[in-house]
This record gives structure tokens, C-alpha cells and sequence, in this order.
């Protein structure tokens, strides 16, 4: 899988606007973002690669193809006719005997369970999928336990700030809740989760994965 330090700069300019957005809603008078200068370069958010799952995954979410460019959108989708999204590469799909689409143009889309392998770049298709408006997937377990948080609402908007402004579009959903900072990628093996707690301390960002290993 690519490292966060080979990003686009299409998504280096998106995490340059979340930057900027996030200083402009720093209270007054708030500490500016955790910085990692004391952080082993080694286990930076820059340098953490997870390693591919070994074997089948399940991603949910649009499948969206434009004149044969077929992408996986596991994170948000930009509000338009047709729908629009960075996606992952989506390999081996095919429209044939798959219902719940819609088509625009040259566009096509729908959203669905789709079964296949990860490779750390491009997601292969190795069993039909299922509408998602039909699939019935297992509760993840709580990687707290239960157990809330001890940061503090202002700890949990900088270590926010920062990580959106560092990883951009890399960070499909980022949030606050039960005083943990949640981040989804589209997978870790636990190697971003290990970045996380080096460089913000352990209990503070909870890393979850769009993708989920089968059996």
C-alpha cells in the first residue's frame, strides 16, 4: 500500500483546505496542533504501511463506474448528478445479472457488499456482490471495550485538526466521540493504529478499517 507520504496532489491539496479550515476554527486562545518532532520517524503517520490482508475482505459502499473507470467509494461522495468520488480501483467487476443500478450518461453506479482481496492499492472482485440495502453485516466489536475516553474536548480537537490536516482524503470519516478521536481508513492491520498511539499516546485516536477480513 502506498505510504501517506506518496499522496496525490490532488489529495495534498484537499489536506492543505482541511489545514486551513481547522486553524480557522481554533478557539481563541488554543494551543496550536500536537506536533511529532519527538516521535521516532519510524512510526509517523508518514511511514506506517499496513501490510494487506491475507485473505478475503468485505467493503461496503457505491460502486461507481464511468466509462469503465470502476471505483469502490468507501469514504464520503461529493453531492452530484451523477455521483462523484476518489474511490479505491475496483478490478474484476461486472455489471452482468447485478440489480440496483442507476446510469447517467456514460456513468453507472450502486450501492452494494462488495467480496474480494486487497492488495494495498486496488481492490479484485472474487465473488458476486449484494445490494447493500439487502446485506445484513455483523456488529464490529468495540475496540474500547466499553471503556470511554479521558481526553479532553479541546486534547481531541487538536489531535483532530492535525491528523485531518496531515492525511486528508487518506482519513475517509474522522470524528469525536466518548473522548476518543475516531479515524477509518480503507484498511490497517494495526500499524496506523501503533503511528496513532507513538504519536498522540495511547486511548486518544481509535483507527478502524472500511475493509473487514471474512471468517
Amino acid at each position: 500500500m502506498r505510504s501517506f507520504r506518496d499522496r496525490s496532489p490532488l489529495v495534498v491539496g484537499v489536506a492543505t483546505a482541511l489545514l486551513l479550515l481547522a486553524g480557522c476554527t481554533t478557539a481563541p486562545g488554543a494551543s496550536a496542533p500536537p506536533t511529532s518532532t519527538t516521535v521516532p520517524s519510524d512510526t509517523r503517520w508518514e511511514e506506517a504501511e499496513p501490510a494487506p490482508p491475507t485473505g478475503p475482505v468485505v467493503g461496503t459502499g457505491t460502486v461507481l463506474d464511468e466509462s469503465g473507470d470502476v471505483r469502490l467509494c468507501l469514504g464520503a461522495i461529493r453531492e452530484s448528478y451523477p455521483p462523484q468520488c476518489d474511490g479505491v480501483p475496483l478490478d474484476g467487476w461486472s455489471w452482468d445479472g447485478v440489480d440496483g443500478r442507476e446510469t447517467s450518461g456514460e456513468t453507472q453506479w450502486g450501492a452494494y457488499a462488495v467480496t474480494g482481496a486487497w492488495d494495498g492499492e486496488r481492490f479484485t472482485v472474487t465473488e458476486p456482490p449484494a445490494l447493500l440495502a439487502l446485506y445484513d453485516p455483523m456488529a464490529p466489536e468495540d475496540p474500547t471495550g466499553g471503556v470511554d475516553g479521558t481526553s479532553t474536548a479541546e486534547e481531541l480537537d487538536r489531535v483532530q485538526n492535525d491528523i485531518a490536516g496531515r492525511l486528508g482524503a487518506e482519513a475517509l470519516a474522522l470524528s469525536t466521540d466518548r473522548g476518543y478521536v475516531w479515524l477509518q481508513v480503507v484498511w490497517d492491520d494495526g500499524s496506523l493504529q501503533n503511528a496513532a498511539d507513538e504519536e498522540y499516546g495511547e486511548g486518544v485516536v481509535i483507527v478502524t478499517s472500511a475493509l473487514q477480513e471474512i471468517g
